[in-house]
């Protein structure tokens, strides 16, 4: 149970943000219009608009960096996979200058990691790996280091290939570390608190103007909270709704 609910934590944190802003929107309203505290807060009367601005632009810097961290990461997992997909190919098109025997050997070693890799998208969606992946690229390393391939290939061709296998690897150890990236709770909490002091300065803008500061408040709720929800969601590039697809590896080894 607490596995699942790691991997899908940032549909749960969606949900607050939105939920928390329409809580914040609340209650704010009430304090500021309403009850003693309102009469209270009517002598602050007079604050200026471009005050505004602090706490609007902090906040929108704020989402923004975070936003560029999130789809750097799914920039940076998709990289692997079309690498990870062009090593493939290359490594089979690099098996036709060998004999029949070790040309069979490695096209069927390939095609057995670009399978194990292309499942494991499955298990990366909920932040676990294959094992079948991890041994498939294990043993694919072991045939293309052994001293009869050299003598097969040629060191040129199996230097060449080696570095394509551990390129390889390397990929795929990226992409399962980013399937493995958890929220950062101060930045978001950085955040939060920002949108909630941009709320509280909306109103102190609006006091005595309930209709103005209620249409004013709503209006950047609706522009916040679905921004923060639609980055939320995307902190796992391999989950909906963007997730990333496994076919480049698969057509690699068609």
């Amino acid at each position: 149970m607490r596995m699942n609910w790691l991997a899908y934590e940032h549909y749960f944190y969606a949900a607050l943000a939105v939920l928390g802003t329409v809580a914040a929107v609340w209650l704010v309203q009430l304090l500021a219009h309403h009850g003693r505290l309102a009469v209270r807060l009517k002598r602050f009367r007079g604050v200026a608009p471009p005050f505004l601005n602090v706490n609007a632009m902090l906040f929108g810097l704020t989402l923004a960096f975070i936003a560029n961290d999130t789809w750097s990461a799914r920039d940076r997992a998709m990289d692997a996979v079309l690498r990870e997909a062009d090593n493939l190919r290359s490594l089979l098109v690099l098996a036709e200058v060998l004999p029949p025997a070790e040309q069979d050997a490695l096209t069927a070693s390939v095609r057995a990691y670009g399978a194990q890799a292309a499942a494991e998208f499955d298990a990366l969606r909920a932040r676990q790996v294959a094992p079948g992946a991890s041994e498939a690229a294990d043993a694919m390393l072991r045939l293309v280091a052994a001293p009869g391939l050299a003598q097969a290939a040629g060191e040129v061709v199996q230097t060449e290939m080696l570095r394509k296998v551990m390129v390889l690897r390397d990929d795929r150890d990226l992409r399962v570390s980013l399937s493995r990236t958890h929220l950062n709770p101060l930045k978001w909490l950085g955040m939060a608190a920002l949108g909630f002091l941009t709320i509280v300065s909306i109103a102190a803008v609006h006091l005595g103007a309930m209709r103005a500061g209620m249409l004013a408040i709503a209006l950047f709720a609706l522009a916040a909270a679905p921004s923060a929800a639609i980055v939320l969601v995307q902190g796992n590039p391999f989950q909906q709704p963007a997730a990333i697809s496994a076919e480049p590896i698969v057509e690699a080894v068609r």
